[in-house]
């Protein structure tokens, strides 16, 4: 038996159903891509905000670390400067005591008696650190006379000690501006003797400035050794 054709509606009625199921399907795929754009887009969102983040953190521990670099130098150069406006000062400090120093000496020589006791003594110093029979005594200009007079008790004292006889000259050519004392050369030439107040006083300042600084100021704690 032949099949019977579709009339006009049914035709119809089946095509609108066709179109129903594709645009049912259509809208299904749209939801599902829309879900999977939305979850896609979720994760990318969430992973530009997390590498934003982290250059933002990044960016704040550098400024940070900067920050805390800059303020360890500039607080090591506060301390550096107060460091060396001290060590001004407390050489400020040391040279005036020299300074008071330097002047108790010179005032030594207005005293005759202990001035020609004291060169009696450093020429008697000389005469037995050299040991030769001649030396020759250097003084200032207007030590002379004083000078002579020392030696020959040096002398004297030097002929006690030693049992040997010592023959001096002595010359007034040392500089005027000296505090005082004398210098001795022996007669060989070989041998000199600085027994100027101003080399005593230097050779004792170079000696005891550690003692003079720690007295002062205390113990330094960045010096390992003392000396």
């Amino acid at each position: 038996m032949a099949s019977r054709g579709l009339s006009e509606e049914e035709a119809l009625t089946e095509m609108n159903k066709m179109v129903a199921f594709i645009k049912q399907e259509a809208q299904e795929k749209a939801r599902e891509i829309k879900v999977k754009a939305d979850e896609e887009f979720a994760i990318e969102k969430a992973k530009l905000v997390k590498q934003e983040q982290q250059a933002i953190d990044a960016q704040y521990e550098k400024k940070r670390k900067g920050a805390e670099v800059a303020q360890k130098i500039a607080q090591s150069n506060l301390t550096n400067k107060a460091r060396l406006r001290l060590l001004s000062r407390r050489e400020e400090h040391l040279q005036d005591l020299f300074s008071t120093a330097r002047s108790a000496i010179s005032s030594l020589s207005q005293d005759s008696d202990r001035y020609t006791k004291f060169l009696e003594d450093v020429i008697l110093q000389g005469f037995l650190s050299i040991l030769e029979p001649e030396v020759k005594v250097f003084s200032r200009p207007q030590d002379v006379n004083t000078a002579k007079v020392a030696a020959s008790r040096a002398a004297e004292g030097y002929k006690s000690i030693s049992g040997k006889a010592v023959s001096f000259t002595v010359e007034g050519t040392l500089s005027g501006d000296l505090a005082g004392g004398v210098k001795l050369i022996s007669g060989s030439n070989r041998i000199s003797l600085d027994n100027t107040l101003d080399e005593r006083l230097r050779l004792l300042e170079d000696r005891m400035l550690p003692e003079i600084r720690k007295d002062l100021f205390g113990i330094n704690e960045n010096r390992k050794f003392y000396t």
